[in-house]
């Protein structure tokens, strides 16, 4: 009886994580427009403003956006979902290491010009901090800052 019962534990569980791992991520549910302000309350979100800490953007906002993009391809486990530098918005998708569970983040060009990237889970209400890390070591390296800067919101 406990083979049995070990076995339908160890089946919802790879059920769980097929799931977890196969399931298509929809660019209109997760490539928004975060001028809209449509974001939950749990996304991580830093912006770029010629009149905030972190600001202005130096150069080209486009250029900017390149250059995070490149940051972002080279995050591991991290994959292109939607959009591009030269559209102004992007989308990418970031799973973790072990369980595979993906965050989207979005960087837009907004009006300023400033930059904002947000980033938000699929899954659960929490994600420990992850998205705001990721965001913060981005910004780290695209601004040149000693220490990661904290997130500022929309």
């Amino acid at each position: 009886m406990a083979v049995y019962i070990f076995l339908a534990v160890l089946t919802a569980l790879a059920i769980f994580v097929g799931y977890v791992r196969l399931a298509p991520s929809d660019p209109a549910r997760w490539h928004v427009d975060l001028a809209a302000g449509n974001l939950p309350a749990n996304a991580h979100v830093l912006c770029i403003r010629p009149d905030g800490p972190y600001g202005p953007i130096p150069g080209d906002p486009v250029a900017f956006l390149t250059r995070l993009d490149a940051l972002a391809m080279a995050t591991p486990r991290t994959k292109l979902l939607a959009g591009s530098p030269a559209q102004g918005r992007v989308t990418w998708i970031t799973r973790s290491a072990l369980m595979g569970f993906p965050d989207y983040t979005t960087a837009q060009i907004m009006d300023g010009p400033s930059l904002c990237i947000a980033g938000r889970q699929r899954f659960g209400s929490e994600d420990l901090g992850v998205n705001a890390a990721r965001i913060g070591t981005w910004a780290q390296e695209l601004l040149g800052l000693a220490k990661r800067p904290e997130m500022t919101g929309l």
